[in-house]
Formats: C-alpha cells, structure tokens, sequence
C-alpha cells in the first residue's frame, strides 16, 4: 500500500523498518499488557482530551453564511447575511449562529481549511481521516477513521464499543449519500474497528438501538451457549475473510451488549435526562443525536461521530449541499439547529467539568463557492445556491486543550482561497491526535503487515 498521501515525511528502508519494529512492539506490548497502560502511555505528557466528538455536518457548510462572512465584498460574495458580535472582540461570525456567538472564547475557528477535491463521497474521507482518498475508492485501501485508531488504541473502558457513529435516517426516498461517503471505518486497519454505527432517530419515542433487550425465553446462559457454538463453527470456516471478519466483530459487540444489559440500555436512555436539558439540544434528530454522543462520551467512549440527518428535503438542496435555497435554508433549517446544539453541548460540557478532557470537532467536508450561482461541478448551482468549494473553507475546535477565543487562519477578500496559514487536513488530523495524545512517532499496521505514520506531519501549535 505504501504511503499514499505527499505529506508522509520520507524515510530510508532502513529507518522505516526499524521505527515500524519498534512500533510493532509497543502495541504488541499494549495488546499484552491492557488498555490501562497503553491510555497512560499515550496522554503522558501532552493531550489532554480523553475523547472526542466529531460534529460533521455533511454536505459543505457555506463558510460564507457560518464562520468566515465578508460584509465588504460584492453582494454576489457576501450574500444576504451580517456578522454579529462575539464573546471574544474583534471576532465576527453569522449573525444566525447567535448562542454560539455568546461561546466564542470556547471555539478556535479555523477560516484557511483547504483540500482539492470536489466531490462529496470521496471529500469526507480528508475530514474523518486527515488524508486523501484512494484513487478506486476501496474501502480496504481507505485510511482508517480518527475513531477506528484510536479503538485500536485506546478501548473502551467497559461495555460499550470504542467508536460509535451514528446517521439518523429518516424514512423518505432522498438518496442516502451519508452511507456511501468515504472514511467512515477503520479502512487498512481491518474491519474489526469499524464504527458501532446507529441509525435510528433519537428524537423518536420509540428510539431504541438495535435489539438491546433479551427475548422473554433467552436467558444470559441460553444466550452464552448460543455464542460458544458459534465460536465453534467458526474456527472451521475460513473465518479470516474480510466478510466474515465484520460480521463476527458486529456479533461479538452485539452479544457483549446483550450480555451487559442494564448498563448498555442506560447509555441510550434518553428518557433519564432531564426534559429541559433535552429542550436544550433541540427535540430534533441532530440535537438528540449530539445529547446522545454526550451520553456515551461520558461512559467510556473514546470517540463519536455525529452525521447531519437526511431531512428529507427534496429540492437539490439536502442536508448542507445548498444548490439552491442557500439563504432559506442556512437561515430556517440548518443554522438554528446546529447553533442550538452546539452551544447547548458546550454549556453541558462546562457544567459537567468535562470541556477541558472533550475535544469537539464541527466541520464539513468542504465549503461553498464565493459566487452566488457559480457553478463548480456537474450539479451546478442555481441562482441563489452556492456549489462545492474545497479550496477554502471552515473548522472548529472547541474543549480538549484547545486555545479558545482565536481565529486561525485567514481567507482572502472573497474567502476563495486561504491568505495566511493554508490548513490541510492531514495538519488537522495531526493536530486532532496530539490533542487526544497520540504520540508523533505512532506507527499503525494495515491487514498485510506495512507500517504507516498515523501523524505524518506537525500539528498545528497555534491551537494548542
């Protein structure tokens, strides 16, 4: 497989194979040893986060409507949107992000994002990864998912698995682009860490997560039983190929669940919180999702990951992808959600004395072109839509050892390109694993044994 992204650091066979041996050995010695050690390894001296939350709002948030708004340009750039006022003086962001213009000197905003690629499905992969995709697409050749290193990593403490998804689907016939975007499992690292993925809307009465509840006539016992023949069975198929490897990892994590019951169902009973502090995320599927995330970040969960829901919009314009209805749409359907729970996840946090050890990550794949109707690919834009822009766009970070109250980064007049300080996302990755502690030296190995870097370059220390 080799290193296929231009930002790993080259080095001679020689080094290569004696830094990946001694890597080999560490996490030989980690799997040897327990999760315990390998925790205190990793955050020893630097990181300060113990988990993470990866807010990903899919389908290009207009850095021009959201976190980068340029009131002096030509009305055809700057839209119909003002800035507003923040916490911090001197920053301004939209003036439809209000409570999140109250928490600014929790979030440093990142305006000089940058990569090359257009398309949605394959994009994704620079956000969830820090790297580019693979030219076919192949998941086996896709880089693993923040989420799945670090379940290689650092396991979750208890029951719960260690990296946790979760794309509200709600039932209309709009395409299901979320499911078909690159980077969301563990890729070379092998299906056994992919993410515990949920679909289910959170905000419904009737939410449940998958069959977490034991048939009247199966008991633990009946149950264990049930898993010792299929252990049996198992070792005499070929059991190592790639199919039945994820269906055995999906079986182990649902057995485990179903074996632990009482503290699994806790996790994903929304009912035990309280009404107002639901009320306060929004009785929605994106704001329950990210109370949700909370809920299991506090129980042990190294890392969630919280897709935008599939409203169901059918008007070329669905979840962020703004073709048209750019302003209505920012304006009535997608701003005031992700503002709500957004500031409501930093309030809770703080309140919980856990903002200081959660890294939150809001992002999408890219952002949106500086022209009103500019048309950028073969969906086009209408004319009051904006079309997909990688070359310069908005991220956030917020808790976990960040900075607050900054802005890093600068676009330039038309926030078209980065000015000063270009991010990519392998910076952003590198960045995102310090924060979490995960040392700059971390060598994983893919399914066929060939080390790669898991930070090949430098984080960004401005943020820190």
């Amino acid at each position: 497989m080799g290193f296929p992204c231009w930002e790993f650091q080259r080095l001679s066979r020689r080094e290569l194979l004696r830094v990946g041996a001694l890597s080999w050995f560490a996490l030989d010695l980690h799997h040897w040893c327990g999760s315990a050690r390998a925790q205190s390894r990793l955050q020893a001296g630097f990181g300060k986060a113990k988990r993470c939350l990866l807010l990903f709002m899919w389908g290009g948030p207009s850095q021009l409507e959201t976190w980068d708004l340029k009131p002096e340009a030509p009305a055809e750039v700057r839209g119909e949107f003002r800035p507003i006022a923040t916490s911090v003086p001197g920053i301004q962001i939209s003036e439809h992000f209000p409570r999140l213009a109250e928490r600014v000197h929790h979030l440093a905003i990142i305006r000089s994002m940058t990569h090359t690629d257009v398309n949605h499905t394959s994009a994704t992969h620079y956000l969830l990864t820090g790297q580019a995709p693979p030219p076919d697409g192949d998941p086996r050749r896709q880089w693993p998912h923040y989420g799945a290193a670090l379940a290689k990593l650092r396991p979750s403490e208890g029951v719960l698995p260690p990296f946790v998804q979760m794309r509200p689907k709600l039932e209309n016939d709009v395409p299901r682009f979320v499911e078909q975007s690159q980077g969301q499992g563990a890729g070379w690292l092998g299906s056994a860490y992919d993410p515990w993925t949920i679909d289910a809307r959170p905000d419904q009465p009737d939410f449940q997560v998958a069959p977490l509840r034991l048939q009247p006539d199966l008991s633990i016992d009946r149950l264990q039983e049930r898993d010792a023949l299929r252990r049996r069975l198992r070792e005499q198929l070929m059991w190592k190929l790639d199919r039945v490897a994820r269906h055995e990892s999906a079986m182990e994590r649902a057995l485990e669940l179903l074996a632990n019951t009482v503290e699994s169902r806790d996790a994903f009973d929304l009912e035990a919180e309280p009404a107002n502090v639901r009320e306060q995320y929004g009785l929605n599927p994106h704001g329950q999702s990210v109370l949700l995330a909370r809920r299991l970040l506090e129980r042990g969960v190294p890392l969630v990951t919280v897709f935008w829901p599939n409203d169901g919009i059918k008007n070329v314009s669905v979840y962020w992808d703004t073709h048209s209805r750019n302003f209505i749409d920012h304006r009535d359907r997608l701003m005031p959600v992700a503002d709500q729970a957004f500031a409501a996840l930093l309030d809770d946090l703080q309140a919980r004395g856990m903002l200081e050890e959660t890294l939150v990550v809001w992002t999408g794949e890219f952002g949106r072109t500086p022209r009103v109707g500019q048309r950028n690919s073969d969906a086009g834009a209408g004319r009051d839509g904006r079309d997909h822009w990688p070359n310069c766009f908005s991220t956030v970070l917020a808790g976990g050892g960040i900075a607050g109250g900054q802005v890093y980064g600068k676009s330039d007049r038309h926030a078209a390109y980065p000015a000063e300080n270009p991010v990519h996302p392998a910076q952003l990755a590198a960045t995102i694993y310090h924060l979490l502690g995960v040392p700059q030296d971390q060598i994983l190995r893919d399914i066929g044994g060939r080390p790669h870097f898991l930070r090949p370059v430098a984080p960004i220390e401005d943020l820190l």
